[in-house]
Parts: C-alpha cells; structure tokens; sequence
C-alpha cells in the first residue's frame, strides 16, 4: 500500500528519533511506566506510524463503516449519529465483585 522506499526512509527517521530526541527525553524525564496497556490489556507502543500498517490491505483489513470487518464500527455514518455506548462502563458488562441479587442492576 505505501512506497517501499518512503517506508524505509520512514524506519530510519524513526530510528533516528529514538535514538535523539526520545532518548534525551527519557534521561531527563522517564515516563511513568515501563508499559502501557489498554483497559483490555492490550500493549500500547509509544509510537504508531505507517510502518505498523505497511502490509495492510484497506478493504480486506479496514474496510469502511457500516461495513464487514466493521473494524470502524456498525454505523455507517460512524457514532456522529448515535453516541457511543460504552457498555463495559455503563452496567453491561460482567463484575468482578460479587452482587447479592437483591441490588443487582438487571
């Protein structure tokens, strides 16, 4: 999907970086943790380029909205006409504490 050669100048621009300004940054002010994680525990790298998507293939992997794999939701119009619902957050999902049944929300 993208210029090998602008990839490749891409990584060694990103090396570059890494090697300079993150590193610098780092020495003076180290981030918090040594790993991110989403709330579904999933690793959340410090930088995201084209490079993580170079083999993509935009129908078959992306797709648009409203649309199979539905990797950018179920709306097509995407959640600029129905908010996002965060269910997880909202009662919908499971508990990790235990509930008498009396209280239970549902």
């Amino acid at each position: 999907m993208y210029d090998q050669a602008k990839l490749a100048q891409l990584a060694e621009a990103r090396d570059r970086w890494e090697e300079t300004t993150l590193h610098q940054t780092l020495a003076r002010a180290p981030e918090r943790r040594e790993e991110f994680m989403t709330t579904s525990g999933e690793p959340i790298r410090r930088l995201y380029t084209p490079l993580d998507v170079a083999d993509l293939d935009y129908l078959d992997d992306l797709g648009h909205p409203g649309e199979y794999p539905f990797t950018r939701g179920v709306h097509s119009t995407l959640y600029r006409g129905k908010p996002w619902t965060m269910r997880m957050f909202a009662g919908f999902g499971l508990s990790l504490i235990h509930i008498s049944e009396p209280t239970r929300p549902y």
